[in-house]
């Protein structure tokens, strides 16, 4: 990557390098509510804006990730992985990448290959892809020479490379079609329903050719899903947040609750507790054996911001006459 290539996630979100997670996904979703493509239609710029705040979020909300991008800048993903010439490891902590335009170049000079062709290319590369026409159909099959594998970084091997895959949920839940370009072999890879953020899939026999007995490694794809403004995976779970009002939460109330099949009505007890979470079981995140995870509906009673002159009144009329009262159990806490 180019020093001119590089993306300043911060500046993106609007946000300082001591920010914290809290402040990192609040300018996330003030962000991406504004330029999401259902509020934009249309708006090309405003869907490069969104995949722009995603892309710096997907970074900064990672602990891990975002402590490679402080230190190494433009080429924290390089860093990441574990570059090591000759089975060593090499430390790289404090040192100026500023003066190389690529990561290449710093491997070029790493390995004394000034001079001539830079050689093999390392075994972790990415290479580019683009989203086919074609979506996951129902009864997915021929999937027999590539699926979901749990592989460690190291594959023992220099064949085998990896190359990231950043899927939306939509996408991730339904199962989808990539194409990617490998050099001169284009292919095309049928991603299975219910892929997670750091799942591997092998592409087996479309890595590197070993030269001494031409035999080819495989391809790891590791899923990286895009964030979503509503839902959050939890294991096999889909987890959101649903705001009712006081009064729904006192008396219990019947309300819509959007999910991946849309709009479910789902009834509220009386006296539900802000923080409660109510399970939709079968509604969550596809299983790789078949069926579905639960959605977790968490309750979050949010009062009123502009009240009516009379919503006012009646307020203060049930204020006065209340009888129950949630501290009342507090006047005997003691150190």
């Amino acid at each position: 990557m180019a020093a001119t290539d590089f993306k300043d996630y911060y500046a993106i979100l609007g946000i300082s390098k001591t920010a914290s997670p809290e402040e990192i996904k609040q300018a996330f979703r003030k962000l991406a509510r504004k330029f999401h493509p259902d509020v934009n239609p249309n708006n090309k710029q405003a869907e490069a804006r969104f995949k722009e705040i995603n892309e710096a979020y997907e970074v900064l909300s990672d602990p891990d990730k975002r402590k490679k991008y402080d230190q190494f800048g433009q080429y924290w993903k390089q860093a990441g992985q574990g570059f090591s010439p000759g089975g060593v490891g090499v430390d790289m902590g404090g040192f100026d990448f500023s003066q190389y335009g690529s990561f290449d170049e710093f491997v070029n000079e790493l390995l004394g290959r000034f001079g001539g062709g830079a050689g093999p290319r390392t075994a972790r590369q990415s290479y580019s892809y683009s989203t086919s026409t074609s979506s996951r159909p129902s009864g997915f099959g021929g999937f027999n020479d590539f699926g979901f594998q749990d592989v460690s970084a190291g594959t023992g091997t220099t064949q085998d490379i990896e190359a990231p895959i950043s899927l939306t949920f939509a996408e991730a839940f339904s199962g989808i079609q990539k194409r990617f370009s490998l050099g001169n072999e284009t292919i095309d890879v049928r991603i299975p329903a219910g892929a997670k953020s750091g799942t591997r899939l092998r592409v087996r026999g479309k890595g590197q050719v070993n030269p001494m007995t031409q035999q080819r490694g495989d391809l790891f794809l590791k899923v990286e899903l895009q964030p979503h403004t509503f839902f959050q995976i939890e294991g096999d779970n889909l987890v959101c947040e649903m705001p009712i009002t006081p009064d729904e939460a006192t008396l219990g109330a019947a309300i819509d609750v959007p999910t991946p099949d849309g709009m479910v009505n789902v009834k509220l007890p009386a006296g539900v507790r802000s923080g409660q979470s109510l399970r939709l079981r079968g509604k969550g995140w596809p299983l790789t054996k078949g069926g579905r995870g639960d959605q977790l509906v968490k309750v979050a009673i949010v009062p009123p911001k502009d009240l009516s002159q009379q919503e006012r009144e009646y307020y203060e009329k049930i204020r006065a006459i209340r009888t129950y009262n949630p501290r009342s159990h507090l006047h005997q806490v003691k150190l």
